[in-house]
């Protein structure tokens, strides 16, 4: 089993090394986030684990797809939006897997940047097949294949006790083959949030239904919530990694320092000096003795 596990392993480490432009997969991106790289990395150089799927936490604005109209025929190269928008012609009009940036000396124009147009008076068009647009905050998800039922539970402790609540293993039962492929899904949906703020009229325009203030707060409590996020994964890593310190490669621990606060960097390499110092004064003192001890002449 663990060799079935190394194989799979294996081919997801080659895929990750294909070069960015080269590289694709079914996120709306198509290609591993830059914030939660280091992390992957972490991860991926354990034994009994590699990650199969990722987020590191967005804000987005998405157009939902089209619904069923129960008074006109679906075409037939088309399906209607699922639950939740999705399918249907459903689109992103924005993403971003960081804090949206924001300066005091001027006010951003989130309208713009959202795709959307100040409603007027064809708010009145809004109706129960009407496709709305959505501004959400979700929090990092990831997917963590193991190796054994050991090493899920050691993830899943640590995806808990970092703050992803959410988080859960499935496949934890034997195959016919005698295969496990247990896998630990971390995720926390308590932080996140969706609000509708418009919807796309018959003339294929995004009309808002709030303002450019309104847009404001949403941006800055999304700012607040990747915050959140950020210590969480922050929290998740060094749980993980305390538990595999034994067996941590060298390159692992140089990935530590890409994750680290600068202030515990700080006092970490202020700590890691001083003992080096306190051990130099001990070997010292330890020679000197040993040099005065043999150069004195027995009673």
């Amino acid at each position: 089993m663990l060799n079935r596990f190394q194989t799979r392993k294996q081919k997801i480490l080659e895929q990750l090394t294909v070069p960015d432009e080269e590289y694709q997969d079914l996120s709306p991106k198509g290609s591993v986030d830059a914030p939660i790289r280091a992390l992957i990395g972490d991860l991926n150089v354990l034994d009994g684990l590699v990650t199969t799927s990722s987020c590191s936490g967005r804000i987005s604005v998405f157009l939902e797809g089209r619904k069923a109209d129960p008074t006109e025929a679906t075409p037939q190269d088309e399906s209607p939006a699922g639950p939740g928008g999705k399918g249907g012609g459903g689109q992103w009009l924005y993403i971003s897997h960081d804090p949206i940036a924001t300066s005091p000396d001027e006010s951003p124009d989130y309208m713009k940047a959202f795709g959307l147009v100040k409603g007027g008076s064809g708010v009145g068009s809004v109706n129960s097949t009407c496709r709305y647009i959505h501004l959400k905050f979700e929090p990092m998800i990831l997917h963590i294949l193991t190796a054994s039922l050991q090493d899920c539970q050691s993830v899943l402790n640590a995806a808990l006790g970092a703050g992803f609540r959410e988080s859960g293993a499935v496949s934890l039962a034997p195959s016919k083959s005698g295969e496990i492929n247990s896998m630990v899904a971390v995720r926390s949906t308590g932080y996140s949030f969706d609000s509708i703020i418009g919807y796309h009229d018959s003339s294929g325009q995004n009309i808002a239904l709030v303002d450019g203030s309104y847009l404001q707060t949403l941006v800055h409590i999304a700012n607040e919530r990747f915050q959140i996020n950020t210590e969480r994964i922050a929290r998740f890593r060094a749980a993980v990694l305390q538990q595999y310190q034994p067996q941590q490669t060298e390159r692992s621990r140089g990935a530590i320092s890409e994750w680290e606060d600068p202030e515990a960097r700080k006092a970490r390499k202020r700590a890691e000096g001083l003992a080096r110092q306190q051990a130099l004064k001990i070997q010292t003192e330890s020679n000197n003795a040993s040099i005065f001890s043999a150069s004195t002449p027995d009673a």
